[in-house]
Formats: C-alpha cells, sequence, structure tokens
C-alpha cells in the first residue's frame, strides 16, 4: 500500500514563489481578496463568476507551445492595458502598444508567431528578409501582390518610404524610435522629414523606389540588425494623401487584418475586421475574433483584476501580474491559477553603470572595487526573490543564444579592499548613486550602498524623476559629470531580440549622445569600439564584445526581470510572444 504523504502549504506554490515568507504570502492575500470582491463585483449578476468554461493547460503552456490552441473564428477579443502613448505607428515607443499595433499595421518584415519561435523575423509584406549586397551597405524588398490599406487602395513602396520619411519630421512626429534616421540621414545636409516646405529641402536619397513593388535601402554603414528595425511599427506603410501628421493617431489607415473603428479614453479602443485584408497575402495573422476591444489607462492592479475575473481575455502592457496577484496561488484554488500562469524571463537586464568619466570612476582600479563588493544574491532578495529576478553576471539577456560564458560571481571584500588601494585610496571614497524614484528601484540601490559601506564606499542615494531619469538625468553626460554621480542605476532593454541592439548603444563609444544616452556609463574604449565595428561586419562575435565590456568594469550586470502572465478565462491560441512580453495578440482568440 503506498504511504499517504502530507501536503505542506508551501508544496501549492509554484517553484519561483516558494521560499516566500507566509507573512508575504498573508499580506498580499488580504490584497487579493480586496481584488477578487471588486472585481467580480464589476460582472454583474450570474453568481458572481464569468459564464464561461476556464481554459487552461497548465503552467508555462504558452512559453514554447500554444495555449488552448483553436481555429475557430468569431467573438470578440477583450484586451486592457495601460496608457497608451499613440496609435499612430510612427509615433509609439511602449512594447505592448507594437504588439497592439500587429492588428492594424503591418511591415516588410515581422516578427513570427509560431510558438517558441517569436524572437525570429519572417516575411510580412515583402516576399522575403531582404537581399543584402556583400559590403552590407544596400538592402533590396520586393512587396507582395494583392496587398492593399483599408480604403482598397494598393500599396506600394512608395507608401512604406513615406511612411519611414515621417520619422525625420522631429518637430511633428515625435516619440517613436530613430534607428531608420541615424542609419540612413546624412549628417552634412539633414533630411527634414515630407512637412517642410523649404526650396533648398534635400530628398531622401537613401531610400529608392524604382517601382510600385520594389524599396532600396542605402545605409551610412553596415546594419546587420536593419531587418528588426523594419520590423518595428515605425517603418509601416502611411499613404501621403491620409497623413494628418500630428493627429494621424486618431485615426491611422490599416493595413492589417482590424481596423479601429472607435477611440476614447473612457471606453478605449475598437478595432473590427478589415475587409480588404488578405489572408492569402499574410502568413502570420490568424485574425479569428470579430472584434477586439481595448480598455486603457488601466492599473496594474486593475487589469489583473480583470483577467482574474474573466472579463478580460489578455494584458498587452508586457509588465506580467502585480506581485499581490502571485499570493492568489496559495488560495484553495491556486492549482487552477497556476495552470493559466506563463513565466516570462524579459530580457530587461537590471545594471549599475560606472560612469568613466567622473572621479574616482576614471581609475579602473577603483571601478574594480565596486565590482567586487556586489553581492547578486542580496540584490535579487532586494528585487522580491527569484519570483522577479534572475541574477546575471554577463551583459547579455538569457533569452539570446550564445553569450559569454562565466559562473555566477560572489562577493570578494578583500578584492575589493586590494582595488582600493591599487587605485590610491585605501581608505574608500565617497560617490553618489542616481537611481530612479521608484521603490523597486530605490530598494535596490540601498542595498548597493550597504554592500559597498562594507569596504569603505561612501554612498548618497539620490533618487531622480523617473519621468526625465533617462532623457536628461543620466542621459545628460554634462550632467551627470556636474552632478558627480560615479554610479548609476539603470536597466537595458533592447527593441529588438539581438546581441548588436542590446550591446551597440550601451557600450559604443560613438553612441555617447546629449540628451537620452543610452551608453550610461561613457565607455569610449578604442578596443571595444573597434570590435563593434567588427561584429557589426560579421568578423567578431558579440560575445567578444560583452567581456570586453565586463572587463573594463564600466558596467556590472546585476539581474534580469522575470513576469508572470496570467491569461484570461477564455483565451484561445495564448502564445508568449517574447519580443513584446505578452500574448500575441494578432493570433489570440476566444473560441
Amino acid at each position: 500500500m503506498e504511504q499517504q504523504i502530507r501536503e505542506r502549504p508551501a508544496d501549492r506554490l509554484p517553484p519561483w514563489a516558494r521560499g516566500w515568507s507566509w507573512r508575504r504570502v498573508l499580506a498580499a492575500a488580504a490584497v487579493i481578496v480586496l481584488v477578487l470582491v471588486v472585481a467580480v463585483s464589476c460582472l454583474g449578476s450570474g453568481g458572481g463568476r464569468a459564464d464561461v468554461p476556464v481554459l487552461a493547460d497548465g503552467p508555462d503552456a504558452g512559453v514554447d507551445g500554444v495555449r488552448s490552441p483553436s481555429d475557430e473564428r468569431g467573438g470578440t477579443l477583450r484586451v486592457v492595458a495601460p496608457a497608451v502613448d499613440s496609435l499612430d505607428p510612427q509615433r509609439s515607443y511602449l512594447p505592448g502598444v507594437w504588439n497592439l499595433m500587429r492588428l492594424y499595421t503591418r511591415t516588410l518584415v515581422t516578427f513570427d508567431a509560431a510558438p517558441g519561435a517569436t524572437g525570429e523575423l519572417v516575411p510580412d509584406l515583402a516576399t522575403d528578409l531582404g537581399a543584402v549586397s556583400d559590403d552590407g551597405l544596400t538592402w533590396t524588398y520586393t512587396l507582395r501582390e494583392g496587398i492593399r490599406f483599408e480604403n482598397g487602395r494598393p500599396i506600394t513602396s512608395g507608401d512604406v518610404k513615406y511612411g519611414i520619411q515621417r520619422s525625420f519630421a522631429s518637430d511633428v512626429i515625435v516619440g517613436g524610435p530613430t534607428y531608420l534616421v541615424d542609419l540612413l540621414d546624412d549628417p552634412a545636409n539633414p533630411y527634414p522629414g515630407p512637412y517642410s516646405t523649404e526650396e533648398d529641402d534635400p530628398v531622401l536619397s537613401s531610400i529608392e523606389t524604382p517601382d510600385e513593388r520594389t524599396i532600396v535601402f542605402r545605409l551610412r554603414s553596415p546594419q546587420p540588425d536593419l531587418p528588426y528595425v523594419l520590423a518595428l511599427p515605425s517603418s509601416s506603410p502611411v499613404p501621403a494623401e491620409a497623413d494628418t501628421r500630428g493627429e494621424y493617431g486618431a485615426d491611422p489607415v490599416s493595413s492589417g487584418p482590424y481596423a479601429i473603428t472607435s477611440v476614447d479614453p473612457e471606453t478605449g479602443i475598437v478595432l473590427e475586421r478589415n475587409p480588404e485584408w488578405d489572408p492569402a497575402t499574410d502568413e502570420v495573422r490568424t485574425a479569428l475574433p470579430d472584434r477586439v476591444e481595448v480598455r486603457t489607462g488601466l492599473s496594474g492592479l486593475a487589469r489583473d483584476q480583470a483577467l482574474l475575473a474573466g472579463s478580460a481575455d489578455l494584458d498587452v502592457s508586457g509588465t506580467g501580474v502585480q506581485a499581490a496577484t502571485t499570493a492568489r496561488l496559495a488560495a484553495e484554488d491556486g492549482a487552477a491559477l497556476l495552470d493559466r500562469v506563463d513565466d516570462v524571463t524579459t530580457g530587461a537586464v537590471r545594471l549599475l553603470a560606472l560612469p568613466t568619466d567622473v572621479a574616482p570612476m576614471d581609475d579602473p582600479a577603483c571601478r574594480a572595487a565596486v565590482v567586487a563588493a556586489i553581492d547578486r544574491r542580496a540584490v535579487q532578495s532586494a528585487l522580491g526573490g527569484a519570483v522577479d529576478a534572475v541574477r546575471s553576471t554577463q551583459l547579455w539577456p538569457r533569452a539570446l543564444g550564445g553569450g559569454p560564458g562565466g559562473a555566477d560571481a560572489e562577493p570578494d571584500p578583500e578584492a575589493a579592499r586590494a582595488a582600493l588601494a591599487d587605485c590610491g585610496r585605501p581608505d574608500g571614497f565617497a560617490t553618489v548613486l542616481a537611481v530612479p524614484d521608484v521603490r523597486s528601484s530605490v530598494d535596490v540601490a540601498d542595498e548597493i550602498a550597504a554592500q559597498l559601506a562594507a569596504v569603505d564606499i561612501d554612498v548618497e542615494v539620490r533618487p531622480l524623476d523617473p519621468a526625465t531619469f533617462y532623457a536628461t538625468d543620466v542621459g545628460n553626460p554634462g550632467n551627470v559629470a556636474a552632478n558627480g554621480y560615479g554610479l548609476v542605476l539603470a536597466t537595458r532593454t533592447a527593441d529588438f531580440p539581438t546581441a548588436g541592439s542590446f550591446l551597440g548603444p550601451l557600450v559604443d563609444g560613438r553612441s555617447v549622445a546629449r540628451v537620452g544616452n543610452p551608453n550610461y556609463a561613457r565607455l569610449d574604449d578604442p578596443e571595444i569600439n573597434a570590435l563593434v565595428d567588427q561584429a557589426r561586419a560579421g568578423d567578431a562575435d558579440w560575445a567578444q564584445v560583452a567581456d570586453a565590456a565586463r572587463a573594463s568594469g564600466a558596467y556590472v550586470p546585476l539581474a534580469e526581470t522575470r513576469i508572470q502572465l496570467v491569461s484570461g478565462q477564455r483565451l484561445r491560441n495564448g502564445v508568449v510572444m517574447r519580443p513584446y512580453d505578452g500574448y500575441d495578440v494578432a493570433t489570440a482568440g476566444v473560441r
């Protein structure tokens, strides 16, 4: 006869939540009770539960597979979202909004919807992934036949060029990515965008459209990541005759399977089928629902409420559920909820930057002292433990293959003190740590300050406005130097899943900018710059760049963010879109 094993309460938690103190679990559970009461009350009658079966295939079913697969069309997909920065594809810079835009914008290439391969590119408006010249400077694409805007007009290469041209009008089209401006513009004679009427305006000759189906890009320097840039919504076509400039986001013209029919700050966004979209020209989007409703401007707690109560099917924020929501797993029906959870490591790497032009961080030995004193396990705990963060010792997101090796580094106070002696400061030194004034970041900053104090490095933690932190506070090198910010706690997230996108702006000395500087450490090492050029040309490995940058001591990788996605009760075809850290809206269904 089998021995009966008594189940411990902790065994009912998912592996990533075990180790939480029960004080934390119970405190969070109290919040969840309130969440559920409020959420259920929003559903009206019917016993307080959504009148639908709960679909769930087990933990992490959507990470490398499909959660509740179905090919049945119809119904309304209900989406919840935080505030939307813009529905104009050239003006948005939020990955969650980029996910939403898969419904009404198409690009030359796009991210695959295949389970487990969503970081890969596939042709979209184009017939292939592009033909590149031997020198890496010229890329040529051919558009598919039969592609049309929602008004029935064929989409041409000129429309793709015009959409890209809009991004050059920095006085009108603001907020979106400008990668193509950097790659295509002539610094000696900048192109002002399509709205300028000066007689001597230059033309954008770096994009050629020899016929309606061919578009050619001529780059200033090789950039193997160009296809990923072209997959961003900012590279989607716009018909010039429908362009309302800064107001275009109020009624963007669709090239995808849905068209926006209503935008209201109270009720949200409504999208309905675009009858001009031909599924024969689109191998990515399944467009199963008849209608998509997006409730915008919701807090994280409100989005969780809607998912748990059944009034929403998916959340496009890309931030996962709130910490308190995970405590629901300790309740009696926690196992059922766990079956609806997909655990995702996001690629957002939290790191400590040591500005190389701020004393004493201009001395490599002083930087080495900081590096040796860092305890990543304690940083992970400050971030909420393994449920919210994975320790990282490399300047490399886990999801990218081919990264540098290396074991989990432990703190070494003796090595830190020896490095202080080498930099001529055996009694330590004082510096300022700049950090966004966000609770989780300040908690980490306080922990780092305590660790460095143990080796006589006196750190003043200075919280700064999150709204201006990256743009002007630490994004302005002059401001960093003037304030003596010897340490900067930052988070690096690449716009697309390649090593070059993650590392290039961070470590290339030529990427240092006066506003919005992405090279937080102002690392400008000729050898590293040369390695970057070689990696872009395919003559070196990006892992070599990462190793060299880490060896400089200019950056200390700390941890990578983890989130938990919870699918709605009736979500079908739940595929985790890794570049956007959420379920792919373009293939989701509800039947």
